[in-house]
């Protein structure tokens, strides 16, 4: 396939770009700046500024633009980028994919969102038919789900990724936690009662590369584990993978000195279940969080 692919320098953004090309898909990457490279193409979404005849020579697109979240404190300003950076470059594209003459339109839009979509649940399971819950990520989860209808009601193909929480030493929920673990001077955040949406890189990328091919499959897919564990079960399971204690827990108040607004969102409970994925018969490598952590610790 063609791919035109937006956020590929983020933790998963480069890895989804070395997968797509190791399985012999062409990769055509959107950058705000001049291009380096023949596979670059310049874009502002920022403007809304994106050359139509970029987007027509593409099967897929794939965007995955935004800053991180946890990157840095939640300040009005941040809590602005963290939003529009979304939302533009959401919108750029559906946009642009939408005033396309429909032959030249590609097949589907594959755009990133968040199990932040549905707030805090506690400990009830929801699935892709939940609503949106409350607090600020579930209002941008909202906003940018929102921001692909163009898209959709030009009959494109469209899947809203809820990504929960990926595994890798190398960035997502683990490389934060790495060395307090190593050190044993960490342990469960809060309560420890809060579940976490956790999934493996690897079945993340194949989640994606699945969902990119799953022709019957639109609409906002949970793309987390079959299992999901408690902050408390994790951090158990993490210590004993690196024969650490975590005896150390970290109390809310101290997180949210440590945080400021993002301390809400990390003591957030989020029981989250891929039910279009188990659906479609999705096969998980790390369906339990013991594999999960393994693979994420050991392999590439």
């Amino acid at each position: 396939m063609r791919i035109l692919m937006a956020g590929v320098s983020g933790f998963l953004g480069t890895r989804l770009v070395d997968r797509l090309t190791g399985d012999g898909h062409q990769v055509t990457r959107l950058v705000r700046r001049s291009p380096r490279t023949p596979d670059e193409q310049r874009w502002d979404p920022a403007a809304g500024q994106l050359d139509p005849a970029v987007v027509a020579a593409a099967d897929a697109v794939v965007n995955l633009a935004g800053a991180g979240v946890g990157d840095k404190r939640w300040t009005d300003d941040y809590r602005r980028v963290i939003r529009s950076s979304r939302v533009d470059s959401t919108t750029t594209l559906a946009v642009t994919i939408a005033g396309l003459p429909a032959a030249d339109r590609p097949r589907v839009l594959l755009n990133s969102s968040a199990v932040g979509w549905y707030g805090n649940t506690g400990d009830r399971v929801v699935e892709e038919d939940a609503p949106a819950g409350e607090g600020f990520l579930a209002d941008v989860c909202r906003v940018w789900e929102a921001a692909t209808r163009p898209a959709e009601d030009a009959g494109v193909r469209v899947v809203r990724l809820r990504t929960g929480l990926p595994l890798h030493r190398d960035g997502g929920l683990l490389k934060p936690q790495l060395l307090p673990f190593k050190l044993g001077i960490a342990g469960r955040l809060g309560s420890g009662r809060q579940w976490l949406p956790w999934i493996s890189l690897l079945d993340w990328l194949d989640a994606t590369v699945y969902l990119l091919a799953a022709g019957e499959v639109a609409g906002a897919v949970n793309v987390v584990g079959p299992h999901p564990a408690t902050n408390a079960e994790f951090t158990r399971e993490f210590a004993r993978q690196l024969h650490r204690p975590a005896i150390v827990p970290i109390p809310a108040l101290a997180l949210k000195v440590a945080l400021g607004g993002f301390a809400q969102e990390a003591l957030t409970s989020a029981r989250v279940l891929p039910a279009v994925l188990t659906r479609a018969g999705f096969p998980w490598t790390h369906p339990e969080l013991p594999a999960a952590l393994h693979a994420a610790l050991h392999d590439d």
